[in-house]
């Protein structure tokens, strides 16, 4: 059964959420725990969920000339032990892992090129021929710089001789070996150089049949990665349909991503569309082990992804309207707190909810208001920025000078900066404070998502104190050494950092009624006067819960403090 029936009370949204932006229905959390209490019994099933992996459910009406009857539809990204046709989930949008089917003989090809490409990489002869070449280019840079000391050796005593012998007898004879030397050198380069060629010539056998062989597994890569798009013929709600290619030829990427069109979300909606299925909320969440880069823990729910999902589920939606979101409210200038001015610079307090320059959604941001206020200034005047829902301090330049020094001090990690922030849950005992170090490097399939990458992301530093612990949250100090886009966020929400999000990170954790990130304190020297200015803001969420701290390191009425 695919359609499992889903009984219940609960009143039914009055439109489809969005599939990027959206709190889990009640419906779609009863239909994720029934789906969990009948996963298949087996151990390929079992294992392969404890590693993780990504579940979804869609709630749809079935309308039958007797009644209209409620359930779900199931789904898991990509396949299981090999499978995507599970008894009791959708099935693959396209099935390509037939085992004589067009794809899988074209991929036995591939697969037999990349055995003779590893055959060929591991062959002893070509590493033995490599070693060699390596061995000869050193034996060659030792005797070629021994003969250079040689003969600088051989200068300075003819430079002694000359000395002594004034009438100049034996010049011709010092030319001489000069000359001879110079040759011998010469000589001594020529012989290494033909040597290294001769090897280079059977070394190029191996490299040439490589780079072929390479060359011949991207071709036929890619024929049949752009055959396998063509074969994922996407419907929609207006009953049209376009294959994977078609719909991203229009998009930034043009070209999907690997694994297009085999996450949960897009095989759902093909099923419901395919068989007359109404949706009526979806749900997507992870099951399993932490990755080791992405931020997903069990049970969380999240968004579908923007770089393969995207693209496709606004295809495939189209003649659906969605419930709104959380766009970002417009602020107002008036939400926009000026703490401290003088005539080089300003240090103002953004509300949560606002962008710190314009961004797409074409809201009032900081940038708007105060190049409204500064509107004779020729500085770009944003100096740094905050995510739209963090809110906090922001300096802000009114002059060129002023703006290029204050740059120049963020380069040389100069300003010193404290954040606050209410994590979901409380830190063990042993957390009390510490440093935090994941480098980090954008998810490029799933924009603005940060993953933690060793190898190839940039260092990201951060060092933090709990401040207290209260009804099931913790109040935590983040003091950033370095400043990566989400830093904070995926420090604190990341298994090898903190574990535990910041309340209403929707990226990273859950939904609240705003992110409880707080930029409360920005420490520089003053550009102009050489003073030490400390600007401090107290954050607007410290009376959401009991008392943390029975002193604040500063008097929450103190706007800004100057010291020479």
């Amino acid at each position: 059964m695919i359609l499992h029936p889903l009984h219940t009370d609960i009143p039914l949204p009055e439109r489809l959420n969005n599939p990027f932006d959206y709190e889990p229905h009640p419906l779609c959390i009863q239909a994720a725990e029934e789906m969990k209490a009948h996963f298949p019994d087996n151990e390929e099933w079992k294992a392969e969920v404890e590693r993780g992996k990504m579940f979804g459910v869609l709630v749809v009406k079935q309308k039958t000339e007797q009644q209209t009857t409620l359930g779900y539809l199931a789904a898991y990204s990509g396949q299981i032990a090999g499978r995507s046709d599970w008894e009791g989930f959708v099935p693959a949008v396209f099935d390509y892992l037939q085992p004589n089917g067009f794809f899988k003989i074209h991929e036995q090809e591939i697969t037999r090129i990349n055995r003779e490409v590893e055959q060929l990489e591991k062959d002893t002869h070509r590493h033995q021929l490599l070693q060699a070449r390596n061995l000869l280019h050193q034996e060659a840079e030792e005797r070629i710089e021994a003969y250079k000391a040689e003969m600088q050796r051989a200068k300075r005593q003819r430079d002694t001789d000359r000395k002594t012998d004034v009438e100049g007898e034996k010049e011709a004879e010092r030319i001489a070996e000069s000359q001879f030397m110079k040759a011998e050198l010469k000589r001594l380069k020529k012989q290494f150089q033909a040597q290294a060629e001769a090897q280079d010539k059977l070394i190029k056998v191996f490299e040439d049949r490589l780079d072929a062989l390479k060359q011949e597994r991207k071709r036929r890569s890619d024929t049949l990665q752009n055959w396998l798009f063509t074969q994922f013929e996407m419907r929609n709600a207006l009953g049209e349909q376009r294959n994977l290619l078609d719909i991203f030829a229009s998009a930034t990427q043009q070209l999907p991503p690997a694994g297009t069109g085999e996450c949960c979300a897009p095989k759902l909606f093909q099923y419901a569309f395919t068989h007359q299925l109404r949706p009526v909320c979806i749900a997507e969440f992870w099951m399993g082990a932490s990755p080791t880069t992405e931020i997903r823990k069990e049970g969380m729910f999240y968004p579908a992804c923007s770089g393969k999902c995207k693209p496709t589920l606004a295809f495939m939606l189209k003649g659906i309207e969605l419930a709104n979101g959380t766009p970002p409210s417009r602020q107002e200038s008036s939400s926009v707190t000026f703490l401290y001015e003088d005539d080089a610079l300003a240090v103002i307090c953004k509300p949560a909810g606002m962008l710190s320059v314009p961004g797409k959604s074409h809201t009032c941001s900081v940038y708007d208001i105060v190049k409204e206020r500064f509107k004779e200034s020729d500085s770009p005047l944003m100096v740094h920025r905050l995510d739209r829902d963090t809110s906090g301090l922001l300096i802000i330049a009114k002059t060129k000078q002023c703006h290029k020094q204050l740059q120049a001090a963020f380069r040389k990690k100069l300003v010193k900066k404290r954040y606050i922030a209410l994590l979901e849950g409380v830190l063990p005992e042993d957390k009390q404070q510490g440093r935090i170090e994941l480098p980090l490097m954008p998810d490029y399939l799933d924009r603005p998502r940060q993953t933690v990458n060793h190898q190839m992301g940039k260092p990201a530093v951060t060092d933090y104190e709990v401040l207290g612990r209260s009804n099931g949250h913790t109040l935590i100090a983040l003091y950033p050494q370095t400043g990566r886009t989400h830093q904070l966020r995926v420090h604190c929400a990341h298994p090898a950092g903190l574990d535990m999000p910041i309340l209403g990170d929707t990226l990273y954790g859950k939904k609240a009624d705003r992110m409880y990130l707080h930029a409360e304190q920005i420490c520089f020297q003053h550009p102009e006067s050489g003073k030490e200015v400390c600007i401090y803001s107290a954050a607007e969420f410290e009376n959401i819960t009991p008392p943390y701290l029975p002193k604040r390191e500063k008097d929450l009425t103190e706007q800004y403090v100057t010291k020479n």
